[in-house]
Order: structure tokens, then sequence, then C-alpha cells
């Protein structure tokens, strides 16, 4: 039984380890998803500022800058899509963790029930061992 244990303490061990991975995969994506979000964010300042400077005198001016706003607002759509994307990747990785944690658990509820199954079996041959003893030394006495 010994060897079920130590299977069990292994398995335990990996789902351990695999728990930790999923964890931090978990931490990287929210901190890439938190990235973006704050370079969109960060995007849509620069565009609201934009049109804060003084008034255009020049057409071509004013058509650099509508070009650089134009350019703002593709950029932004574009990063809302990256937003998008990166949120369903930490819902993701989320469930993955979730799962990971729960095969965990059982792996580890495994581990102490193997544990106890060894701790019973060993304590009932040794209770059964004294008594084996003494009929054995009544058999040799009759």
């Amino acid at each position: 039984m010994s060897k079920l244990v130590a299977r069990r303490q292994r398995i335990a061990r990996v789902r351990g380890a695999q728990h930790a991975l999923a964890v931090a995969e978990s931490v990287r994506v929210q901190e890439e998803a938190k990235a973006i979000a704050h370079n969109a964010e960060r995007l849509r300042r620069v565009r609201g500022e934009l049109f804060l400077a003084p008034p255009v005198s020049t057409g071509a001016s004013f058509a650099a800058y509508r070009e650089l706003a134009d350019r703002l607002e593709r950029a932004g759509r574009q990063l809302d899509g990256a937003l998008y994307d990166a949120q369903r990747r930490v819902e993701e990785a989320h469930g993955v963790r979730i799962e990971t944690n729960r095969d965990k658990e059982i792996a580890e509820r495994l581990k102490e029930r193997a544990k106890a199954v060894v701790e019973e079996q060993r304590e009932a041959r040794l209770a059964a061992l004294p008594r084996y003893r003494t009929m054995q030394m009544k058999g040799d006495q009759s």
C-alpha cells in the first residue's frame, strides 16, 4: 500500500505544479489585459487633447489634425478589439485556474485517504499480531 501513497503523493505534487503554472498564466494574462486597457485609455486621452490645442490657422494644419485624429480613432478601435480578446483570455485562464485548483484539492484528499488506509492497515496488523502470538503460544503448551 505504500506504493499507492507514493503514487498519490507524486500526483499531488504534479497537480500542485500544474496549479502554480495556471495561476502564473492567469496573472500574466491579467497584466496583459491591464496594459492594453491602459494603452487604450492613454490613446483616448491623447485624441481628446488633440483639439484642445490653439485653433488651426491653415487648411494643411487642419488636414494634419484630421489625419492624426483618424489614425488615433482607428488605433483605439484596434485596441478595443485586442482588449476584448484579452478579457476572453483572462476568463479562460481563470477557468483553467479553477479547474487545476479543483484537481489539486482532489489529489490532496486522495493522498490523505491513502495515508489513512495504510495507517489503518498497519494498526490492524499490529493489533492482530499479539493475539496470533498468544494463540500460538497456547497451542504449544497443550
